[in-house]
């Protein structure tokens, strides 16, 4: 049994509990204030050691800055996932893929503080459930893009944990790739797995489309791997998605994957429990394989995004323009 995971839900300090997996971390209020660990000989040393963003003093930010780290943002939702998952999945799995991948290479990221509240109002019939408007969700993302631009970042990742928020989350990367000068690049950690083209093959039981949509094969494991002394292990139960249920070429929907004309509605419409997926195939120890995985690419990627060199802009007017690009984004020469 894992030790608690504490979530953004359960405690305002975002992360006092590092989170992936709870089995490798160590409790903040476990730590004794007499037993502090050892100081770096200098602030950059922390600033090339440590992962946490927030963890960073001011000048040891300008340190980060310098050494060309990359941010990775986790977004997700606080919402249903059944009668087996807490509210908080969408916050535990892409906190904990990302904050293994920050262990692992802390030379090149800087993880930040989730952002815990995304895009979930048609998920509404379902107690618990938190939306944010999708207008303030992607103002708020931006705001924390913007604000790393300024600061000096310039490779930044979205991290998402809620598939609905991928298509706020994509037009806020493009809008800080237009109006800043950093790069920032959208990423579901569920998409990590599919890099290796032989991982989910070997994976994956449950049937697609459907036996992994939401709080289904995937997310369950991955969730029993992470806090699984959170998981209602007896009120597990695979749960169908009525218009999958009709076969039809157009419409169904999977987390890898849907339907080229699938109406997204309520989910109270097409789901009786909140189960979209085969939750009874899942194991902490697919979990495990799915976590190390996720942690792998996601550090692959990061390690070659940190030193690509980014793609330069060319004018491609006969005459220059007379005004100002509009919309707030850069101009050429900027």
């Amino acid at each position: 049994m894992s030790p608690k995971f504490q979530s953004p839900v359960d405690a305002p300090n975002l992360f006092l509990d590092l989170c992936v997996p709870p089995r490798l971390c160590v409790s903040a209020s476990l730590i004794s204030p007499k037993s502090p660990s050892p100081e770096p000989s200098n602030m950059t040393d922390r600033a090339r050691t440590e992962y946490r963003y927030e963890k960073l003093t001011w000048p040891e930010i300008n340190d980060a800055v310098d050494l060309g780290k990359v941010c990775i943002v986790p977004c997700g939702a606080v919402e249903q996932h059944g009668h087996h998952l807490p509210l908080d999945v969408d916050l535990v799995c892409p906190t904990g893929i990302a904050h293994g991948a920050g262990r692992e290479a802390a030379e090149s990221l800087l993880v930040l503080p989730i952002i815990s509240y995304g895009y979930t109002g048609h998920v509404m019939d379902f107690p618990g459930t938190i939306n944010c408007h999708f207008e303030h969700f992607m103002q708020m993302t931006l705001d924390v893009t913007k604000s790393l631009a300024y600061h000096g970042f310039k490779k930044i990742i979205l991290l998402n944990g809620h598939g609905s928020n991928m298509p706020n989350l994509d037009l806020v990367a493009r809008r800080t790739n237009l109006e800043t000068d950093a790069e920032c690049v959208l990423c579901a950690w569920w998409q990590l797995l599919t890099v290796d083209p032989k991982f989910l093959p070997g994976w994956r039981e449950s049937k697609f489309p459907g036996g992994c949509a939401h709080a289904g094969e995937l997310e369950t494991s991955l969730y029993l791997y992470l806090d699984e002394e959170n998981v209602r292990k007896d009120r597990i139960k695979s749960g169908k998605i009525s218009f999958n249920e009709e076969n039809s070429p157009f419409a169904w929907v999977d987390l890898f994957g849907q339907g080229p004309a699938t109406v997204v509605s309520w989910t109270s419409s097409y789901s009786e429990t909140g189960v979209l997926g085969e939750a009874e195939l899942a194991s902490a120890e697919k979990g495990k394989r799915a976590y190390e995985e996720a942690v792998r690419q996601l550090v692959n990627f990061a390690r070659w995004f940190k030193d690509r060199p980014k793609d330069q802009r060319r004018e491609r007017h006969a005459k220059p323009p007379t005004i100002p690009i509009p919309w707030n984004q850069q101009s050429i020469d900027s």
